[in-house]
């Protein structure tokens, strides 16, 4: 549920601007004027809530809700309840996502956590620094030698923005975290303990000791992308380390140095991408996948969490395991290994 210490409802929506936003039309005899206040589950909620439905296991729940109005799939329409609005359509959780941040704009991305407005007290921001109008700066954070930020930045408490750092317009970065070598471009969220544009791993092994190489690229990241909270970005070793235009990053992510990321990419927690890899547009990565340095991985193309992926893929590919390759085999071989492990049980039961 939502807590109004947190996220204060203070944006009312009637079902008439619900239905339009939408795209469909109320239920005859339906008043568009009526008032919706909040969004809440579809078990708890209540009169002047929006709830949403798209799964079989909460059907007992929609047909028990009390919400004021329910945005369903079709396949479940038949079983709102009486005094229950229905709107039906194709994506209802996503028609709900937008509804939210109607109703909850705070919440679309981290605020200042001061109430800043302006460059607070104690935030230290370098003369050679160039700030636009509407820039918020909490306490504790720093802005490097000639470092640019664009109008409506939120920089949060304690976090660093390196010299000669871009930072584009209405992006947030979250406190605590670390930008140095790197360009972003604008609405990007940068959540806390972040670290961007540090070293990339690089180094000359040998017998006698390994040399340290020097890593003289750069981070870029384009309009649109999230960053997780506690994820690391490597800036690259000579070529540049790039995040694609909308692409969504989970917390406690690794990218190493020269990576390139398409755009519209998906990256779920706890992956782990080696050096000079190339992801192209809309690939999604499974919680915990790790990826080998110098390979490339389709267009589409989508890997199973926990999977370990060492050679390229193709576009528009499904693949899991470890090592990874296309689902259908991986399958074939996990029932195969499910079999002979229960012939083999089977064999050596005594008669």
């Amino acid at each position: 549920m939502t807590d109004p210490i947190f996220f204060s409802s203070t944006v009312t929506l009637s079902l008439g601007v619900i239905a339009e936003a939408v795209g469909v039309s109320l239920p005859e005899g339906v008043d568009p004027l009526t008032i919706v206040t909040g969004a809440a589950p579809i078990e708890s909620a209540g009169p002047g809530d929006v709830a949403y439905m798209d799964n079989a296991r909460y059907a007992d729940a929609l047909a028990q809700t009390r919400a004021s109005v329910c945005l369903v799939s079709p396949r479940f329409a038949a079983r709102i309840p009486a005094g229950t609005v229905g709107l039906v359509l194709r994506d209802p959780y996503r028609a709900y996502a937008g509804l939210l941040a109607r109703l909850h704009p705070e919440a679309m991305r981290p605020v200042s956590l001061f109430a800043a407005a302006g460059v607070s007290s104690g935030a230290h921001v370098h003369p050679e620094a160039r700030l636009e109008e509407a820039v918020r700066i909490d306490p504790g954070a720093v802005v490097g030698p000639g470092a640019e930020i664009g109008s409506g930045t939120v920089i949060g408490p304690n976090a660093v923005i390196g010299p000669n750092v871009r930072v584009g317009r209405d992006c947030s970065i979250g406190a605590g975290s670390t930008l140095t070598h790197a360009f972003l471009g604008n609405r990007v969220i940068v959540h806390p303990g972040a670290r961007i544009g540090q070293d990339g791993f690089g180094f000359a092994m040998g017998p006698g000791g390994h040399l340290k190489v020097p890593q003289i690229g750069r981070v870029i990241i384009q309009d649109d992308v999230e960053i997780g909270a506690n994820t690391t970005i490597d800036r690259g070793a000579s070529r540049d380390t790039v995040i694609g235009e909308g692409t969504k990053i989970d917390n406690l992510v690794q990218i190493a140095h020269n990576v390139v990321i398409g755009r519209h990419c998906v990256i779920v927690s706890g992956v782990g991408i080696s050096g000079s890899t190339t992801l192209e547009d809309y690939v999604v990565l499974g919680g915990q996948v790790g990826v080998v340095g110098h390979v490339r991985i389709g267009m589409g193309s989508q890997i199973a969490g926990s999977s370990n992926v060492n050679s390229d893929v193709p576009a528009g590919s499904r693949w899991g395991g470890t090592p990874a390759k296309p689902v259908r085999a991986w399958f074939r071989e996990l029932t195969t290994l499910a079999r002979l492990a229960e012939r083999s049980g089977k064999d050596s039961d005594p008669a």
